[in-house]
């Protein structure tokens, strides 16, 4: 029997206007009775989710993961599960999920329909799938421009990193969690509830995004150059275990800091401290390669 799937597809992802039409007619071949819908806007997303919750089985989404995150929200609504097509730069929600870059094989899987239900984290009402952070990836994330994206497409993260780091400044921040709080001094504040985020670096080395906690880290270094050392070791997750990295991990954390900074959800600026973390246990259901089992 065919699904009646909702496909969404953002034509400003890098890969979004060459990848939709294959993906429509490789999706029909797999049975998939399609309402297409595009958007020149991905906050647009959410209200056509909304628009035909009662329409169909399931969503797919062809983008990022700001596309994504655009849409998560509306997923928490309607509890439609979520298929996902990786069509942006960094497609690090896909990463963390096993789900490759070839748009025949995530069709594929798709198909498969094997779900799987993953967190989501919180932070003052905003949900998101990777990281939310504060400091330096709020910085790369105003300089990353669309343009930048398309041409350079994943080495835009690292140029643009490069241009940021050496002008790091430290800021003063309180972080309250399981019932403790400490004040540090930081370049940066990430709290992560997938395992991957900006382009491949890695949270933690054993992150994942159904362990049901939040994994944070603090870079407090002394000088800017010392960012470049931990690089290597951010890409396994490694650099939670240098002495200039306080990690810490819980289900709830706040952040408060001296004045409102932005918080960075998923590549997009959505919020500002205070704020207040939480993890969703099990929040939605995503359509997963056979390997990984509810």
């Amino acid at each position: 029997m065919s699904s009646r799937a909702l496909l969404l597809v953002n034509r400003h992802a890098r890969q979004g206007q060459k990848g939709l039409s294959e993906a429509i007619e490789y999706l029909k071949t797999l049975d998939f009775d399609l309402i297409e819908e595009s958007t020149e806007d991905p906050k647009h997303l959410a209200e056509v989710i909304l628009r035909y919750q009662y329409q169909v089985d399931l969503v797919i989404i062809g983008g990022g993961d700001g596309t994504l995150n655009a849409a998560v929200d509306a997923l928490v609504d309607t509890q439609l599960p979520l298929g996902i097509l990786p069509l942006g730069t960094a497609n690090d929600l896909a990463r963390t999920l096993g789900i490759p870059n070839s748009l025949n094989e995530a069709c594929k899987i798709i198909a498969y329909k094997n779900l799987h239900r993953i967190d989501l984290g919180c932070v003052n009402g905003k949900h998101f799938f990777n990281v939310a952070s504060l400091g330096l990836s709020v910085k790369i994330t105003q300089r990353l421009t669309k343009e930048v994206k398309r041409r350079w497409g994943i080495f835009a993260y690292a140029a643009t990193a490069l241009q940021v780091i050496w002008e790091a400044r430290p800021f003063t921040a309180e972080i309250a969690i399981n019932g403790e709080s400490v004040r540090v001094k930081t370049v940066q504040i990430a709290v992560g509830n997938g395992r991957y985020y900006g382009g491949g670096m890695t949270v933690a080395d054993d992150a994942a995004i159904d362990d049901q906690r939040l994994d944070l880290y603090s870079l407090e270094i002394e000088h800017w150059w010392q960012i470049i050392l931990l690089l290597p070791a951010m890409r396994q997750g490694q650099h939670i275990h240098w002495q200039s990295v306080r990690s810490l991990q819980g289900q709830e954390i706040e952040v408060r800091t001296r004045k409102p900074r932005p918080i960075n959800t998923d590549g997009e600026i959505t919020t500002y401290t205070p704020a207040h973390f939480r993890v969703i246990p099990k929040a939605i259901a995503v359509l997963v390669p056979p390997q990984i089992r509810s």
